[in-house]
């Protein structure tokens, strides 16, 4: 279910620089047209579906498109959302209408590891690379 913006909610993120989409986007695709100061998604066929700018957009103006076998003919996908969840609203062509609710989080803000608990400056015989070289097929990892 690729992203799209929708122009009539999206404001831009007030004419600042970058947008909070541009900001998120771990693929690169969501842009700012200058001169309509409306962002867009410019390849939504390259979207990974991570929803990152669903969640952090301010104006809530970034839908989804439902794909056929989730959300047939005529339906709808519509996020909401909160500053611990996300509420999907999923709008079927017959009129019935279900909702799911996810936490946007597990971690609070502010106190994910960078290192994922590993120390930092391991070497390469720490346990996180504990399959290599095997994993690589390789007799032994090449260092400098």
């Amino acid at each position: 279910m690729p992203s799209f913006v929708n122009p009539e909610k999206c404001d831009g993120c007030k004419a600042l620089d970058k947008t909070a989409c541009q900001y998120i986007c771990p693929n690169d695709l969501m842009v700012l047209n200058k001169d309509l100061m409306k962002a867009f998604n410019r390849e939504p066929e390259m979207c990974w579906e991570c929803y990152s700018c669903v969640k952090i957009c301010p104006q809530q103006a970034i839908d989804v498109r439902g794909y056929a076998d989730f959300v047939p003919l005529g339906g709808s996908v519509v996020p909401l959302r909160s500053t611990d969840s996300i509420m999907w609203t999923v709008k079927f062509r017959n009129g019935m209408v279900k909702r799911f609710k996810f936490p946007i989080r597990t971690t609070p803000e502010g106190k994910a590891e960078p290192t994922g608990g590993f120390p930092p400056g391991e070497d390469l015989q720490s346990i996180a690379l504990f399959t290599e070289p095997q994993s690589l097929g390789l007799p032994n990892v090449w260092t400098k």
